[in-house]
């Protein structure tokens, strides 16, 4: 099965995910919504074990949510969180239809993920949350960087169409190619704001663009300064 496909899962692939992992279990729930590409649900699974692998309890915001489905993986991989809040400036309708299959198969999601559509500076967050992001294009990865940092919350965010024009990829581009010079540039951004940073890739047959970047505060931040692409 090409794990990066755009096409959408559907009840015709039940067989596909016959197996009884928690991973086959929420691919059948997606299918039977009907709704989401094959490629969100591999993401959103290969991010989601390996935040929670490092990164435990908190309320979870996932930012550029779309279907929100990061953040109710999250939900099930760890009890302790007791709510999501899924966050985009507009939400597919069919985020809905997910929302109601994943909550057939498990009762305890009901009512635990909000879903708000706003501007994502709009958001309140508070230092115990759990700041996650998978693909938020260009400079939106840079603003949910910037807000994490602002109230010294843990954040995971899966950086993609990195905007080399306006980006800040810290005099690096002579040594690395763009994207990766700002993505290394975001992390040591991070560690000058007195985070401790893990970088981790998801496998490059679901999406080349898959360099994971997870942070918590390890002492107070850095004070001024305009990081991340010049948000702040």
């Amino acid at each position: 099965m090409d794990r990066s496909s755009r096409s959408r899962l559907t009840e015709k692939l039940l067989p596909k995910f016959a197996g009884e992992t928690l991973f086959d279990a929420i691919a059948r729930s997606v299918c039977r919504a009907g709704c989401l590409p094959r490629k969100e649900l591999y993401e959103a699974w290969e991010v989601a074990r390996r935040v929670r692998r490092r990164f435990r309890g908190g309320r979870v915001v996932d930012l550029a949510c779309g279907h929100g489905l990061l953040a109710q993986i999250l939900l099930l991989l760890d009890g302790s969180s007791s709510e999501a809040v899924a966050v985009d400036q507009r939400i597919p309708k069919s985020a809905a239809t997910l929302d109601a299959a994943l909550c057939e198969d498990w009762p305890r999601l009901q009512g635990r993920v909000r879903f708000v559509e706003t501007d994502l500076r709009n958001v309140p967050l508070y230092r115990d949350d759990l700041v996650v992001s998978a693909h938020a294009c260009g400079g939106l990865t840079d603003l949910i960087l910037a807000r994490a940092v602002e109230v010294g919350a843990r954040v995971a965010v899966l950086p993609c169409c990195h905007d080399l024009k306006d980006g800040d990829l810290g005099g690096l581009e002579g040594w690395l190619e763009g994207p990766l010079a700002m993505d290394a540039t975001r992390a040591l951004q991070l560690r000058f704001q007195g985070y401790r940073v893990f970088t981790q890739v998801i496998p490059g047959d679901i999406t080349p663009k898959n360099r994971l970047l997870m942070a918590e505060p390890e002492c107070h931040p850095a004070p001024g300064g305009k990081l991340f692409g010049g948000v702040g």
